[in-house]
């Protein structure tokens, strides 16, 4: 019995592709793990963790004061009272540990991928490394567009809205805390095309699904913005609105790139 040479290349290349599937979907490293060598593993990553915010958090505790003075910036020379004993000893001690997390968080990105690096496939290994680099600089673009853009924008419209009737004199405790929740969430936000990029690397929904939403991402991008925004005036919601629109398409647009 012959078969034709478009047979036998239809045979090769689907022969081809199912190994090279299968190779792709192989766990390279499969390790029988009982569930307590998981959770053994699973409090050695975290304890190193912990060590390494620790170590980070000192060393800014060491320098917090011009730390402090970075962020005093956006408030335009507004004057800051401590309204209690020791109120700036604590602040300091808030600067220092959300500092110290951003320094350490490229050591915890490396322990968490550690950790499920065993579990998974060559395939979603090959996601791995622009998945991490990419929610790493996302971040600290979250980062910076707060500090440039939301927090100077929300404390200049506090600052004109009540400038010819109140004095301002701010709390330093609360201006902190207004000003790390709005850097931290924002840096959040930013992680929307990373999880759109997921999910459709991994199939579960497809950029034309994705695209089909518009109307309610733009209804959530608007909640979104209200809900993460510590102030309540309209310019910082409408910008981080604005933010979380142009994150999602963008991520619309990244896992078209891909194909999917």
């Amino acid at each position: 019995m012959t078969t034709s040479p478009d047979t036998d290349t239809a045979i090769d290349n689907e022969g081809y592709g199912d190994s090279d599937i299968n190779s792709l979907d192989e766990l390279p490293d499969e390790v029988e793990m009982s569930l307590f060598d998981h959770l053994e593993e699973l409090r050695k990553r975290i304890f190193y963790s912990l060590i390494a915010i620790a170590l980070s958090a000192v060393g800014c505790f060491i320098a917090v004061k011009p730390l402090v003075k970075l962020l005093e910036v956006p408030a335009q020379g507004i004057k800051f009272l401590q309204l209690a004993p020791g109120e700036f000893f604590f602040v300091s001690f808030k600067v220092a540990g959300y500092t110290g997390l951003v320094l350490a968080s490229p050591f915890i990105l490396y322990q968490i991928v550690q950790f499920v690096l065993p579990g998974l496939t060559r395939k979603e290994r090959r996601l791995l490394a622009p998945i991490v680099f990419g929610s790493s600089i996302l971040f600290l673009v979250g980062l910076v567009f707060a500090y440039l853009l939301l927090i100077p924008a929300a404390l200049n419209f506090f600052i004109n809205y009540g400038a010819d009737v109140v004095e301002q004199s701010w709390s330093i405790e609360k201006y902190f805390e207004f000003v790390l929740s709005l850097l931290f969430l924002t840096g959040i936000a930013f992680q929307i095309p990373i999880v759109q990029t997921l999910l459709g690397a991994l199939g579960i929904v497809s950029s034309a699904q994705m695209l089909a939403g518009w109307r309610s991402v733009i209804l959530g991008s608007v909640v979104l913005g209200a809900v993460l925004t510590p102030s309540t005036d309209p310019l910082t919601q409408t910008l981080l609105a604005g933010a979380v629109l142009f994150l999602y398409f963008g991520g619309i647009g990244l896992v078209k790139l891909l194909g999917k």
